[in-house]
């Protein structure tokens, strides 16, 4: 930049040759370089006003589209998704095939102390004591005044002890927000749903986790925020759960037993309608598991599918539906069932020594001969008869979801010989549970086809692979109403209902080794209405004793017989089962037309 003299002396000596004043020229020369100066600093105001404008009209416009966005945009409620966000305590909700509200989330609060800001601990800890009986005073005292400065109370208290504490007024004493985990039906289907308790905890929230059953077995779907209005949906029905349940404790308490369990299936889809085990327990307080004696002993115990039993005659429905199968026998074969017989130079008998010499094969399940399905597991053959018990899914464990149902896998000879072949054809040697019971005399009710149990609502029909025909399954159909009608079962007939099935009762084995004398697990399997099944019914209790009579009695025909029986009769109208009478055929009539 070039800058002009304020005085330029050519002009000085020019102006003052003409007698001027030279100093109008120095205002003259300043007061142009003012107004270059002035219209520089314009010119740079101009241009930043310009450049801050369009900077607004950017901002505006964003806002304005953004508003827009949200406006025409559904409402979605606000999620963290970072990892070091606060702790995901929603779960979703656990309900029947109705719909019925079975689990779900329920607000409360935890209690906690930052102890160096107590201001009274003796106070605090003697009057925390008298709020919650559990607690030692003289405990909380110590932790209050030693090296910790934060302590957990209680990780869940109620809205009245919360007012409570609150009235103690100190203000080391403070809550933290949880979510915890509620079964408002207390005790009913608790084997299934398990329970569930805290994970991750913090001040402000608490993860909520499964710590047993459908809660633990479906843990991660249940997590997902994504499916917080998508409840899990159990086959369970909660009318015929409680019916179930109130039957069979029932029965348990007038046999004297020490305990059972019962499993409804659908015959064609494999839902699981109703399944108990009891001694039972409330899932909103949760006993904790046993350290010491007989797991069975517990009530966190789930005997239907972690009680693996040799379940007795109940199993020789599928030596004769076997050898039928295989063109060896028809129901109306004569069997040779007199004794002595000997296998592998053991003696194979009867119960209490009867002699039914020859029966036909029909006949052989009705009075539940030992000595005739082992003749037909001879000829059935050790391979034979091994492929088809594990075509009903009877050597590994059951796909029931619940995560105690992967412990329950069946018990098997070491060696399958001849002796083997004949003492699991009627249901000595082999441990299996009640669920696999279920699921296997589900393939003879529905016509010979394998169906898997499941605890999920199925849409329709869920039918697997044939494991033997529909003539053999009609035929073995056919044996187990004779059963109920003419053979132990006598005491399973329910007026209305066309019920079907067949009892077992096996002596419990010694933890040292052989069995005991005056202790059984009794069973009955029922299938019905037993000319065109729809339901499976098995009932199992453990060390059962009738003891109306003169000697005490506790085969399955006295014990877990009546007690299947009532439980019929009580559910079958809950499952929509009309009363009706049962078809039979029209012996020595023709119809002719006029």
């Amino acid at each position: 930049m070039i800058r002009t003299p304020l005085r330029p002396l050519a002009r000085i000596l020019e102006a003052r040759n003409r007698g001027e004043d030279p100093r109008t020229i120095e205002h003259e020369n300043l007061r142009l370089r003012h107004e270059v100066m002035h219209d520089a600093a314009r010119a740079r105001a101009e241009g930043r006003l310009l450049v801050l404008g369009v900077f607004f009209l950017c901002a505006f416009m964003v806002v304005g589209v953004r508003i827009g966005m949200l406006a025409t945009s559904e409402p979605v409620e606000p999620r963290a998704e970072s990892t070091g966000a606060a702790i995901s305590a929603s779960r979703a909700d656990i309900v029947d095939r109705n719909g019925n509200l079975l689990a779900t989330n329920f607000e409360t609060h935890a209690l906690y102390a930052q102890t160096r800001q107590l201001i009274d601990p003796q106070t605090a800890a003697t009057k925390l004591a008298q709020i919650f009986p559990d607690l030692d005073a003289q405990k909380l005292l110590s932790d209050f005044t030693g090296r910790r400065k934060f302590l957990w109370i209680k990780r869940k208290i109620s809205p009245e002890q919360m007012q409570a504490v609150h009235d103690i007024g100190d203000p080391g004493l403070l809550f933290g927000p949880r979510e915890m985990r509620l079964y408002p039906n207390g005790r009913l289907a608790a084997h299934v749903l398990g329970g569930a308790g805290f994970g991750v905890e913090g001040v402000s929230a608490a993860e909520v986790i499964g710590v047993a059953g459908v809660e633990k077995q479906f843990d991660e779907y249940l997590r997902d925020p994504a499916n917080g209005n998508k409840p899990l949906e159990l086959s369970l029905d909660l009318t015929i759960q409680a019916a179930a349940e109130r039957v069979l404790d029932g029965g348990m308490k007038l046999m004297n037993a020490k305990g059972a369990t019962s499993v409804l299936m659908d015959v064609h889809s494999g839902e699981v309608i109703s399944v108990v085990s009891l001694p039972s327990f409330d899932p909103n307080d949760r006993p904790r598991p046993a350290v010491r004696g007989d797991a069975s002993d517990s009530p966190l115990f789930n005997r239907s599918v972690q009680g693996v039993y040799e379940l007795g005659s109940v199993f020789k429905i599928f030596t004769a539906a076997q050898a039928i199968d295989m063109g060896l026998v028809e129901a109306s074969t004569i069997v040779d069932t007199s004794g002595p017989m000997k296998v592998g130079g053991y003696r194979i008998g009867e119960f209490r020594n009867k002699n039914y010499g020859k029966i036909s094969v029909a006949d052989v399940i009705v009075h539940s001969s030992n000595r005739g399905t082992g003749r037909l597991a001879l000829q059935i053959g050790a391979e034979n008869q091994q492929a088809f018990l594990k075509s009903l899914g009877l050597f590994e464990a059951t796909p029931f979801e619940i995560v105690e149902a992967t412990g329950g896998k069946p018990l098997l000879p070491p060696r399958w010989g001849e002796l083997s072949s004949v003492t699991v054809s009627y249901g000595h040697g082999i441990s299996t549970s009640p669920m696999h019971l279920a699921a296997a005399y589900s393939a003879i009710a529905n016509g010979g086809r394998m169906v898997a149990p499941t605890i999920l609502r199925q849409p329709g029909p869920r039918l697997g692979q044939r494991v033997m025909s529909e003539h053999a399954a009609a035929s073995a159909r056919a044996m187990l109403r004779k059963v109920v009608t003419s053979g132990t079962a006598s005491f399973g007939e329910v007026k209305g209902y066309a019920v079907g099935g067949k009892t077992g009762t096996a002596d419990k084995p010694r933890p040292q080794g052989g069995y005991f004398e005056d202790k059984v697990i009794a069973t009955f399997a029922t299938v019905f209405p037993a000319h065109d099944p729809k339901y499976v019914l098995i009932v199992t209790l453990d060390e059962p004793v009738e003891t109306s009579g003169d000697k005490p009695r506790r085969t399955a025909g006295w014990t877990a017989v009546p007690v299947a029986a009532e439980m019929v009769r009580r559910i079958a109208p809950l499952l929509g089962l009309r009363p009706g009478v049962e078809p039979r055929e029209m012996a020595g009539i023709t119809l002719t037309s006029n």
